[in-house]
């Protein structure tokens, strides 16, 4: 197969996802089942694209979970984790051990039960099909709550995230110990997998955190002419931090994380830029580990094992994560019991498990394509029924909040870093609001905000006072009062869901406009602003 061919294969198959995402995101369903969809429809099975290849689906997997893991700490801001730092471990150390515990025993129970009339599970084995599935997947977790933009209430959208982006080193290590355990037989040896386990989170949180002081360090001191390079040397930082840690010894899930986290929280040049861009890149390669996942299942294979998949699914959802939830976070009295149950309906199976579940296949270890199967299934299930009733379970139990911003500005191609602490506004000009009067000056906007851009068709201006404004004109608006801002847009008749803004996640006020605005645009000069 020529370059050319492969080429046009793979911009056929993104078009299709495009194409689905844009129907999922209408009707509700994630975006990453239609990526496995899609990867499942073309393959061997359907419109006949044969892809079999364990090592290159693994290759693709690792550096892309690789990039999501490092995006979501990029993302993550630890004033917003340091709350929920002490549940948000527990539950990705010990919830991921009892939950591959508990849902491992049913397995084995069920499974070798003759009127199930499925493969009978050695203990061993049963477990090493719970570990593949015992970790919350972060892309998943990451991509629904974010793309849903699900607001929530007691910090649960950062417990989760920290949970499903630290939870992969604890599950890898279960599965990395259990396939040994199939494959050779034998006793377990208990105190080598737990000396290794403490290992690998050592060495890779250290690896993580020192490799992310160095990079910020050194990206400060650079000086690159080309501020195009500056994205390409995070990306750089991240392939380095997640092979440096492999080396080392440590978790490389872990590192990545720890180290997308450091780089995240600290100043550095460019810093906007290189997150937009880790920001598209994490989309991509999750588009593409999901149909490189769905291509290489064969849908034919799947069908037998629908009752078992969907039994297992249950367990997990209903029993094992519940149960798991509940006791690890009994300690925290603060966390509330409709938290607990929303904590354990966001247990979502991605990725992950599969690619866990190729590492058995890989390794050969009996019954592996089966346990494959069965976790291709489950996670299925698990799109398909948590990942599209997280918003309705939200709002179900009443974790789900206004959200702390009106919009988007959308005709503005502007945007504060995340130490600006003020609100981007775009408003139209309708009718309702020419009553006030044709000028600018007549607007009953308050004190503090600016009107800093006009956009009339095709053409941008910088207004004064005295500016008449016509019909359709949008403006762009900046203020460090955020209530009275919305309080002058209802005045004129403005609900939020009419209004475009951008604001910071926490909602301070107290900027330095002048200071601040500084350098946002080359066709926005200081000396021009209007302050009301």
């Amino acid at each position: 197969m020529t370059v050319e061919a492969v080429l046009l294969g793979i911009s056929f198959l993104f078009f299709l996802s495009i194409l689905a995402c844009k129907a999922g995101y209408k009707f509700g369903v994630p975006l990453l089942l239609l990526f496995l969809g899609v990867g499942m429809v073309c393959g061997s099975d359907g419109l006949g694209i044969n892809f079999a290849s364990l090592p290159l689906a693994q290759g693709i997997g690792t550096v892309a979970l690789c990039v999501i893991l490092f995006s979501g700490g990029l993302d993550t801001k630890i004033s917003d984790i340091r709350p929920v730092l002490g549940p948000g471990l527990v539950l990705a150390t010990l919830g991921v051990v009892l939950t591959a515990a508990l849902t491992g025993l049913l397995i084995h129970l069920i499974f070798n039960i003759p009127a199930f009339g499925t493969i009978p599970l050695s203990l061993t084995a049963s477990l090493l099909l719970a570990s593949t599935m015992s970790s919350t997947d972060s892309a998943s977790v990451f991509s629904i709550l974010r793309g849903k933009g699900l607001h929530l209430k007691n910090n649960l959208r950062p417990m989760l995230e920290l949970e499903s982006g630290s939870n992969d080193p604890m599950a890898y290590m279960l599965t990395v110990t259990l396939i040994g355990l199939v494959g050779q037989g034998g006793s377990p040896d208990y105190g080598s997998a737990v000396l290794e386990l403490v290992t690998q989170f050592a060495v890779g949180s250290l690896a993580g955190f020192v490799s992310g002081k160095a990079f910020v360090w050194l990206i400060n001191r650079l000086q690159i002419e080309n501020a195009s390079l500056y994205p390409i040397a995070v990306l750089t930082s991240c392939i380095f931090v997640f092979s440096a840690s492999y080396f080392l010894g440590g978790n490389s899930y872990l590192a990545v994380y720890i180290g997308g986290l450091v780089v995240g929280n600290s100043r550095f040049v460019h810093k906007r830029s290189s997150v937009n861009f880790f920001d598209g890149l994490a989309w991509l390669c999750q588009l593409l580990m999901f149909l490189t996942l769905g291509l290489l299942v064969n849908p034919h294979e799947l069908v037998p094992l629908i009752i078992p998949g969907l039994v297992i699914s249950l367990l997990m959802i209903f029993v094992t994560r519940p149960v798991s939830v509940f006791l690890c976070l009994a300690p925290f009295r603060g966390i509330s019991p409709d938290s607990k149950k929303f904590i354990s309906w966001v247990g979502l199976r991605g990725a992950v498990p599969i690619i866990f579940a190729i590492l058995a296949l890989a390794a050969e270890v009996p019954h592996a394509r089966f346990i494959f199967n069965v976790v291709f299934v489950c996670t299925l299930v698990s799109l398909i029924v948590q990942g599209t009733s997280l918003a309705w379970m939200a709002k179900k139990l009443n974790l789900h909040e206004a959200p702390d911003e009106i919009g988007k500005v959308k005709d503005f191609d502007m945007e504060f870093s995340d130490e600006i602490k003020s609100i981007l506004a775009e408003l139209t000009i309708t009718s309702h609001i020419l009553n006030y009067g044709d000028k600018l000056l007549n607007l009953p906007l308050p004190e503090n905000c600016l009107a800093v851009l006009v956009k009339r068709q095709d053409s941008y201006f910088v207004p004064t006072g005295k500016t008449e404004l016509v019909l359709g004109d949008k403006i762009l608006l900046i203020s460090d009062d955020r209530e009275g801002l919305m309080e002058a847009l209802a005045q004129m008749g403005i609900t939020p869901d009419e209004a475009d803004a951008d604001t910071p996640d926490d909602g301070k006020s107290g900027f330095d406009f002048v200071k601040g605005l500084r350098g946002i645009s080359e066709n926005i000069k200081s000396g021009k602003y209007l302050r009301f």
